[in-house]
C-alpha cells in the first residue's frame, strides 16, 4: 500500500470510478432485469466499498486476496438482494451483508473445528440475541436466549464458545505508554506450585556443586531415566563404581538441598 495505491487480488483500487447514486440506481434496476453488463459494472464500481470493510480486519493474519474475494460475494449477494423500494442507501444494505461473508469465512476456516450443529445453534443463539436486545433494550442473558430458542442453556453457552476467535497468549490485555500486560501474564498454572519452583532451584544449584562426572551420573539417571548399566558404558567406568559415584552424589545434594 502506497500512497492512494492500494493494489489487492491484482486491481489498483485507485483506478475503480465512483457511482452516483443516480447511475447506481439505474444500474440497478437494469440488473435486477437480468442485464449482466450492468450488473458487472455495479460490482466494480462498489468494489472500494469491500476494500473499505476488508481493511476492518487487517491485523487478524489473514490473507487479504482472500478476504476480499470473499467480501466480494458478500457484495454479490447485497447487490443482488436489494429491493429499490427501500429508502436505504446500498452502501448501508450492503455492508452488513460483506462483514457477515467474511465473518462466516473466518468462523469456517478457524484453525480450531466446529461441528455445522455447533455453529447452526450459536447463529441462531445470535440471531435471538440481537432480537432480544432490540425488544428488551438490554443485553439478554443465555438462559433467556435458550428460552427463546427452546434448547438447553448449556447447549447456547457452548456453541456461543465454540465460535469465539482463538486469543493467543501473546495478545495484550492491557497497555498504558509502559510495558504492555500479556494474556500469558495473566495465566495461573495450578500444576506447578511455587514450592515446585523453590524445589527446582534447589536441585538446580545443587548439581552444579557437583563434580562434572557426579552431575553427568545423576543427569542421565534422573533426567534422562538410563539404567547404571547404559550409565557405566557412556562414560567407561563399572556398574559398581557408577553405583558408589551415585550414592555420594545423592548425598552430597541432600546435604545441601
Amino acid at each position: 500500500m502506497t500512497g492512494n495505491k492500494v493494489e489487492i487480488c491484482g486491481v489498483d483500487t485507485s483506478t475503480l470510478p465512483t457511482l452516483t447514486h443516480e447511475h447506481m440506481k439505474e444500474l440497478l434496476g437494469r440488473a435486477h432485469g437480468g442485464d449482466e453488463e450492468a450488473r458487472r459494472e455495479l460490482i466494480y464500481g462498489n468494489l472500494r466499498l469491500v476494500l473499505s470493510v476488508v481493511q476492518r480486519f487487517y491485523k487478524r493474519g489473514e490473507n487479504m486476496d482472500d478476504l476480499f474475494q470473499v467480501g466480494c460475494i458478500g457484495l454479490m449477494k447485497g447487490l443482488d438482494n436489494f429491493d429499490l423500494s427501500l429508502n436505504v442507501r446500498l452502501s448501508t444494505y450492503c455492508v452488513p451483508m460483506i462483514i457477515g461473508e467474511i465473518r462466516r469465512y473466518l468462523r469456517d476456516n478457524n484453525a480450531i473445528r466446529v461441528s455445522r450443529s455447533m455453529r447452526d445453534t450459536a447463529y441462531r443463539a445470535l440471531k435471538a440475541r440481537d432480537a432480544l436486545s432490540t425488544g428488551e433494550g438490554r443485553e439478554p442473558t443465555t438462559a433467556e436466549i435458550a428460552r427463546a430458542m427452546d434448547v438447553p442453556e448449556e447447549d447456547v453457552v457452548t456453541a456461543l464458545e465454540a465460535i469465539q476467535d482463538p486469543v493467543s497468549l501473546f495478545d495484550p490485555v492491557y497497555q498504558n505508554g509502559g510495558d504492555a500486560i500479556y494474556v500469558m501474564d495473566q495465566v495461573q498454572d495450578k500444576r506447578v506450585s511455587e514450592d515446585d519452583w523453590v524445589r527446582r532451584l534447589s536441585i538446580d544449584q545443587a548439581l552444579n556443586r557437583l563434580q562434572e562426572r557426579e552431575r553427568s551420573i545423576i543427569r542421565q539417571r534422573y533426567f534422562q531415566g538410563r539404567t547404571q548399566m547404559e550409565v557405566a558404558q557412556e562414560i567407561g567406568i563399572s556398574q559398581a563404581q557408577v553405583s558408589r559415584l551415585e550414592k555420594a552424589a545423592l548425598q552430597a545434594m541432600r546435604k545441601y538441598i
